[in-house]
This record gives C-alpha cells, structure tokens and sequence, in this order.
C-alpha cells in the first residue's frame, strides 16, 4: 500500500526545464523514523562568477514508519535578479525495512510554490528514487532525480516541456557519532532523454562532515557541511552547503 502511495504521487509528471542545483541542496537519504520531530536549516553559497546564495528554515514530522513530511520557506538570490522567496513542500517514502535488503530504497517528492512573483518565477516539482547501502563503517548513497517547472510568464528557460535529470551521491565513513567524514558529489545534465554537452551540464563534489549531538531527553542536534568544487565550466568553481537540524519526539 505504501508503494502504491508514494508512486501515485509522481505518476504522469515526466514532461518540465533547465535550472542548476541550488547553492543549498543536500544529499536525500531513504531513511524515515516515525514520530520524529524536526526544525532543519540550510544555507548554501556559490561565491564565484554570478554570487548565488540560498537558505531555507523547515518543520518535518515523521507522520508514520514510511513517510516523512516536511513544509520550508526558502530564500535564494542569485546575482543582480530579485530575491525570490519560496514555499517548499517535500514528502519523502521509505519504501524498504531498514537493513532488510542490499538497499534500502526510498522515494522522494518535492513542490516548491514562490511566494513573490517577480520575474515571472515559476513553480517546481521533483522527485526520485534514494538509494542506500553500507559496508562496515562505509555508508553510500546514491539518488537520481528529475525536474519539471510548471507556470511562470512563459519564459523560455522555465519552459514546462523538458524533463531536468539530476544525481546526488555520498560515502560516508561512520568514525564517530558526534563526528563522521566522506564525499558529496552533486550534478545536473540536462534533458533526461538528451543531455547537455559535457561543459553546460553541471557536476560538483568535494569533503563533507557529518555528525549527531545527543541532548537531553529524546533530542539531538545533527549536522552535515560540505565544501563542493565545479568540475566543468558551467559549475561554480566553490560552493559551501550547511545543514542543522533540531530533532526531538
């Protein structure tokens, strides 16, 4: 039934337009624990070439053992164009029982509304399969995504009749709980069915830190920062991510 849920959400949306991953984008995992509460900031950067900056504050709750749900009001400016404020709506389905399998699968859904409109900002829908598999210490995921706009003032970069598709991955090794490091690698390459040349399509990656801080009570502060470097000529050279969250039942 769970499936069938999560697959019915993104059914008929293949068809939508090019945008690069934003500056505060961070690595899905599959992972849902129920009856988890959680206040989540992110900010991210690209100060190289066009200055392009982004940070979001959110609510999740762990609405059962296979969804989480998730409501953010975010913020990005990118060079001389209007600051754009955004309401961003994201589901994510667990779809396999932790450890079970090789994988552990997930899905994940994402809306995102502009709350001004200047520039005729259009509306946004992603989703994808999450992919997660560990070997002793070593964690590694895998995502693959694909985004459409809809909307806007017809401007042709947000045109709605292209499918974006985009991957994340990570390794993670799992040194300590308060303390963990690895890689995040993130990319963007065009049209799902006709990618972009090689020097248009977006792909960056570089060290990350992870970590859990246990409070008192069922509370904890978890954190996951990454310095990303472009590899191609339309990636910014830098980009520094941050993610804090406040958990707590």
């Amino acid at each position: 039934m769970k499936r069938i849920v999560a697959l019915t959400l993104c059914a008929g949306v293949l068809s939508p337009a090019a945008v690069f991953a934003g500056a505060a984008d961070y690595v899905y995992t599959p992972t849902v624990e129920q009856g988890e509460k959680e206040v989540d900031f992110k900010f991210g950067s690209s100060p190289s070439g066009d200055v392009s900056r982004a940070a979001s504050l959110g609510f999740g709750y762990g609405a059962s053992d296979y969804w989480f749900t998730e409501v953010y009001l975010k913020t990005e400016h990118e060079g001389v164009a209007p600051r754009l404020n955004i309401l961003e709506w994201e589901n994510k389905f667990q779809l396999t029982e932790t450890g079970k399998y090789p994988l552990d699968i997930g899905l994940i859904t994402e809306f995102e509304f502009p709350v001004n409109r200047e520039g005729g900002a259009a509306n946004e829908f992603k989703f994808g399969p999450l992919f997660q598999t560990e070997f002793d210490r070593l964690q590694l995921n895998g995502n693959l995504l694909f985004e459409r706009k809809f909307g806007g003032d017809g401007d042709p970069d947000d045109a709605p009749n292209t499918t974006v598709f985009q991957y994340q991955w990570q390794v993670k090794y799992r040194w300590k709980e308060a303390f963990e490091f690895g890689l995040q690698g993130l990319g963007e390459l065009g049209e799902w069915n006709h990618w972009a040349p090689h020097d248009a399509q977006e792909h960056k990656l570089g060290p990350a830190i992870f970590g859990k801080i246990a409070l008192a009570g069922q509370q904890s502060i978890r954190y996951n920062a990454a310095w990303l470097i472009g590899t191609t000529s339309a990636t910014p050279d830098n980009t520094f991510r941050l993610q804090l969250e406040y958990e707590f039942r």
